[in-house]
């Protein structure tokens, strides 16, 4: 790719990109949010059509106006979220599109794509249905589909994002027997030690621009993250210790069924101290939604309890949420903030300001038919002084904000309301290296003011670096509590597919043993 420059109205995506990928190599392409990574491959893969520059295959200038048009140079794109239709099979997800007649040759479809999986090493079944498959195994629905159309240039974005270690491992022997097989990869992902795992070399994007290509083997987690952002950065997550702990919440055989009759939650048990930062880990679908939303009045529970010590009259009382409303919660005197992890739609209002989204926590507490807007724009210009929020403005529509300011405008309200507990639901998912950074500090600074945090994370090396217990959720039950000080990556992803592995209540003797 030679300089290639895409723009969006006034925004410049990519700016005079150059770009080099080899046969039988694996490229990662690294950049903070908003640096262009994903724009500049959809170009690559047909969705975006340059704006000016030039891309060669095999040392021949090409026009990439579609995806079809990519699929005929042997490129496919490998999407964040899986482009598949779930009530159809595998196999048929594979095929969906392609020309053909009016009948398919099932047993020889079936049998080209074992050929594909043994190949390359997948295992996938061919008819099985999408909706009965794991998140892997999607994934892997979606490798094959590019790979039976012919393609010789793969890109991942993101592809180890909803994936335990194991799986993620797993994905890497493929990747690797696929460069062996002279296929070209580029893989897009925040994770560094991800990225000196597998790649070959390293290509860096910042705000746009093409900085450089390193070979792997010459850089570091420190040396890849100083050209992402521009200057130097410290890569180390603290996990204060000492902070005296508190009685806050306590779950008891916490039981929640969905309106098809589906448990979401099994018996789930466990207390939260006013002082720590519980993690929970899970694959994707194991219950966290559901947790969340039960523990702040959101869903419906059908058996347990909830017990929040609270302060009632002078006296120290454990209060059952189970039945109550939010706004319930809130006449009760229960400081409780919640970071849902769909920003956008549950979190903050879009089309509104800032004032307005911080005005939206408390106008109902104002005396007298009047709102009081002076408070929540005081609040707002100094959450951007302290939080680094960059917007034009306290009156520029959320939805103007990048994925991170947008994070911080959320933790920033909620954590305003000084509360007792504080729930966060994936709070750092897609944010660049240094938000990430920004947000785990904040959690860090919540737990040393006393407050109980609930950290409801996906990437694993954070939530050991970050947590002070790990609660590991599998298919809507806990399979064990463990102290991340004492328990390995490894052993925390076989609880998270395994209900009672038997590491687990080892692990969970340790943790009580350091907890005591």
């Amino acid at each position: 790719m030679k300089n290639i420059t895409k723009a969006f109205g006034s925004v410049v995506a990519n700016h005079d990109v150059n770009l080099t990928l080899r046969s039988g190599e694996i490229l990662a392409l690294l950049g903070e949010n908003g640096s262009g990574k994903t724009t500049l491959m959809n170009m690559l893969s047909g969705i975006y059509f340059p704006d000016q520059g030039e891309i060669h295959i095999h040392g021949k200038e090409v026009s990439i106006r579609s995806p079809k048009d990519a699929f005929a140079l042997g490129i496919g794109m490998i999407h964040q979220h899986f482009k598949l239709v779930d009530v159809l099979t595998a196999a048929e997800n594979i095929v969906l599109g392609l020309p053909g007649s009016a009948t398919i040759n099932r047993k020889q479809l079936s049998q080209d794509i074992r050929n594909i999986s043994q190949k390359y090493g997948f295992d996938i079944d061919p008819d099985k249905k999408i909706y009965q498959m794991s998140v892997s195994e999607k994934q892997t629905v979606e490798i094959i589909k590019v790979l039976y159309r012919g393609a010789n240039i793969l890109i991942l974005d993101e592809p180890t994002a909803v994936l335990t270690p194991q799986e993620t491992d797993k994905l890497f022997q493929v990747l690797r027997a696929m460069k062996n097989d002279q296929k070209a990869i580029i893989i897009i992902t925040h994770k560094l030690h991800e990225v000196l795992s597998v790649s070959d070399r390293v290509a860096i994007l910042r705000k746009g621009t093409y900085i450089d290509t390193v070979e792997t083997a010459k850089a570091t987690r420190q040396s890849l993250t100083e050209m992402m952002v521009g200057h130097s950065v410290s890569l180390s997550i603290d996990r204060p210790e000492g902070i005296p702990k508190k009685e806050c919440l306590k779950v008891h055989s916490l039981t929640c069924i969905n309106e098809d009759g589906v448990k979401k939650l099994n018996s789930v048990s466990f207390e939260a101290f006013g002082g720590e930062i519980l993690g929970i880990a899970g694959i994707a679908g194991s219950g966290q939604k559901e947790l969340c939303e039960a523990l702040t009045g959101l869903y419906p529970v059908k058996g347990g309890s909830i017990l929040f010590h609270n302060e009632v009259d002078g006296h120290m009382v454990d209060e059952n949420l189970v039945g109550k409303t939010p706004g319930e919660i809130i006449e009760k005197g229960i400081s409780m903030a919640f970071v849902p992890e769909d920003r956008l739609g549950m979190g903050l209002v879009a089309s509104l300001d800032m004032v307005d989204n911080i005005m939206l926590k408390n106008y109902r507490q104002t005396p007298g038919p009047f709102v009081d807007r002076e408070t929540p724009r005081k609040t707002a210009e100094r959450l951007i002084d302290e939080l680094q929020i960059v917007t034009p403005g306290v009156h520029t529509p959320i939805r103007r904000l990048s994925g991170g300011n947008v994070q911080k405008v959320l933790l920033g309200r909620e954590i305003e309301c000084s509360p007792q507990l504080l729930i966060v639901a994936y709070p750092a998912r897609g944010l660049d290296i240094h938000s990430s950074y920004t947000i785990y500090n904040l959690l860090n600074e919540q737990k040393k003011k006393g407050v109980a945090v609930i950290f409801i994370g996906e990437d694993l090396d954070v939530l050991l670096e970050l947590s002070d217990r790990i609660l590991v959720l599998c298919g809507g039950e806990v399979s064990g509590i463990v102290d991340p000080r004492v328990t390995t990556k490894e052993e925390i992803g076989l609880m998270m597919v395994h209900v009672g592995q038997p590491g687990a209540s080892s692990s969970k003797g340790k943790e009580e043993t350091a907890h005591e």
